[in-house]
């Protein structure tokens, strides 16, 4: 997602996009009476491990149907079961806010602070999840969520110490670089070839070579867009864009420029001033929409070449500048680390630090990545802090300024735990229907900022023959339902040990945004509202057919067949996934203070929020400094 930076900051921020930065719904009734769901049945077997579980996971059967009961028709039960449970923190939410919280509440009060995780996933690390697979005595790892370490060196000081309490110190973070693959454009390789890949007759033609910094005018462009199979004149006005051949805005002035570029639509800026069809900008459009979870028609000008936009180069003689600065910078201006399943490693440091049962022999670091958790282990009645999954709490409050009550439901069960102090590191959108007796203006601040939704999949093949043979590990594929597909990470970090060659077995990673492409005229959080409704609705059969088709018009040609070749499929909805970033075409500049997310996480009592929603940014760091922050409220 974009950083949260002014837009007066945010010219200056196009060094990096021209030079291709990396990354980083309908519901079911409840029935609290009811057997758990099927997708809870799961975590009743014995040698539970959910990082295996294929299918639909991510919002799964189970994790969902309460929390919408309650936030679409306030139904939720009337009388808790009291357990003899009291501790000194509660948080409610273990992904990477609601862990840090615990990791610095601990690191403050001691090892003997009793401390509870609720989490209604049955799996931790809220978007950092872990897809595992294993096939022909070959494990494979995957990304289930949240990615890849972005920019560590610019951490805050309180972030940067937790990943070095867990190992990620600055050795550990070189280390990792050396461990990556060069030609793994999505652990951070930003030189190396991301492909293009474009409906043709005869299934889809790949065009190789790197398209992010190709789309800012560097080498190749040219020849690269003539293999592209559209029409010659939209090919014409491509080059023209990419290799900035004209100035589009030319006759107006540098203040005009700058008035124009955040007050229209990078999409419109295309039609208008460049020439295209619509039909050509999801070539344009597939960056932005995963790099920043929105499209074209709500993003600026300039909003979108923060993106990695193509283009940059038709602003005139500023950005050209720009685009040159930022290419020849490429390899310097922003460090990307990947672990092979993601930021789900970070968080099994974490958990294993708070709870060294659930793997007493990992080293750290060093073998995070192949370690085989015990969750049985993650809820020890003996044990000062606990993790206790599938538990969706329902109710949040203050009781006579001494304690904090937490009701939550958990395999139908309404339960009820007490505490000195609440973190609440869950959905802004929910906290709410949580506590209903916040401040109203407080409650508009916490509904305020719409999460973007996505969708991951990972795919396990017989091998990767097939794949190998298109020559590059990634692709855009702006035409189909995921507009990404890449080798799953490479990487050996961690104890890892990737494919070692084509006739491994593999696995691909495939992300889509599920959001509207056309132009809808409606706002972002309109659009983000729409993207989320289509992931809830969508059957896991309907991904399968898509992933299938997409894959066998991808591959078909190197010898795939889709049938044979495909062993599991896990597909990951995040209906609620990153956090709302404010955007020029639809959000005011408020005073610093007055922004919703500033407004909403304000201390209430005993309950602190914690969570990317409250800093407004989509970033691992951002949740360390909610997690932080929230702690420093309650121990002042």
């Amino acid at each position: 997602m974009l950083k949260d930076i002014t837009r007066r900051d945010l010219l200056q921020g196009l060094t990096i996009s021209a030079g291709g930065m990396l990354l980083q719904a309908s519901g079911v009734s409840a029935d609290f009476d009811a057997k758990p769901p099927s997708g809870e049945a799961a975590a009743l077997r014995p040698n539970y491990y959910p990082p295996t579980l294929t299918g639909m996971r991510g919002s799964h059967e189970g994790s969902f149907e309460v929390a919408h009961a309650l936030a679409w028709r306030g139904e939720k039960p009337g009388e808790y079961q009291a357990l003899n449970e009291h501790y000194d923190l509660v948080v409610v939410g273990a992904g990477m806010s609601g862990l840090a919280a615990a990791h610095y509440f601990r690191k403050k009060r001691g090892v003997d602070a009793r401390i509870l995780l609720l989490d209604n996933h049955d799996d931790f690390g809220g978007h950092a999840k872990r897809n595992e697979f294993h096939h022909n005595g070959r494990m494979l790892l995957s990304i289930g969520g949240a990615q890849n370490l972005e920019d560590p060196a610019g951490y805050s000081e309180v972030a940067a110490s937790l990943l070095a309490d867990i190992g990620i110190d600055e050795d550990f973070i070189e280390a990792m670089d050396g461990m990556t693959p060069d030609d793994y454009t999505l652990g951070g390789k930003l030189t190396s070839d991301m492909g293009m890949a474009v409906p043709g007759d005869n299934g889809h033609v790949a065009v190789n070579g790197n398209w992010t910094m190709m789309m800012q005018g560097a080498d190749g462009y040219e020849q690269a867009v003539r293999e592209l199979p559209i029409q010659n004149v939209e090919q014409d006005k491509l080059i023209d864009l990419f290799g900035g051949h004209r100035d589009f805005l030319d006759g107006l002035s540098l203040h005009e420029k700058w008035a124009y570029i955040n007050s229209v639509s990078y999409n419109q800026y295309l039609v208008d001033k460049v020439g295209l069809s619509e039909e050509t900008l999801p070539i344009l459009n597939a960056g932005p929409l995963i790099y920043a979870g929105i499209g074209g028609w709500n993003l600026s000008v300039l909003e979108a070449f923060a993106s990695v936009a193509g283009g940059i180069r038709s602003m005139g003689w500023v950005g050209k500048l720009i685009g040159s600065i930022g290419l020849s910078l490429v390899d310097s201006i922003m460090q990307v680390r990947m672990f092979p399943d993601g930021n789900a490693s970070v968080a099994r440091l974490i958990v294993q630090q708070l709870i060294p049962d659930v793997a007493p022999g990992m080293k750290g670091t060093e073998d995070v990545a192949i370690a085989r958790f015990d969750y049985d282990a993650l809820d020890q009645e003996d044990k000062c802090t606990r993790l206790r999954l599938n538990s969706t709490v329902v109710g949040v409050r203050e009781i006579d300024g001494k304690r904090v009550e937490v009701d939550y439901v958990r395999h139908g069960k309404p339960l009820r735990v007490t505490a000195d102090h609440c973190v609440l590191a869950c959905y802004n959108g929910f906290i709410p229907h949580l506590c209903p007796e916040l401040p109203e203006t407080q409650k508009e601040g916490l509904k305020y900022g719409v999460k973007a939704p996505f969708v991951y999949a990972n795919v396990l093949l017989d091998n990767g023959r097939a794949f190998s043979k298109m020559g590059a590990s990634m692709y855009q594929s702006p035409y189909d339902s995921f507009q990404w597909v890449s080798a799953a990470p490479t990487m050996s970090v961690g104890g890892y040990q990737p494919p070692r060659n084509a006739d491994d077995p593999m696995a691909l990673f495939m992300m889509s945004s599920p959001i509207p492409q056309h132009n809808t005229k409606a706002t972002a959080r309109d659009v983000l509202r729409t993207g989320r409704h289509k992931v809830y609705a969508t059957p896991f059969a309907s991904y399968e057919k898509d992933i299938r088709d997409q894959l066998q018009a991808l591959l078909g040609k190197h010898g795939f067949n889709h049938e044979s070749d495909i062993k599991a499929i896990t597909v990951n909805r995040i209906p609620h996934g990153y956090a709302y970033t404010y955007l020029s075409l639809d959000d005011p500049e408020w005073e610093k203070g007055q922004a919703p997310h500033e407004i909403g996480r304000q201390q209430f009592g005993r309950i602190s929020i914690a969570n990317s929603d409250s800093e407004a940014m989509a970033l691992m760091n951002a949740a360390f400094d909610a997690g932080w922050r929230a702690v420093e409220e309650q121990t002042a």
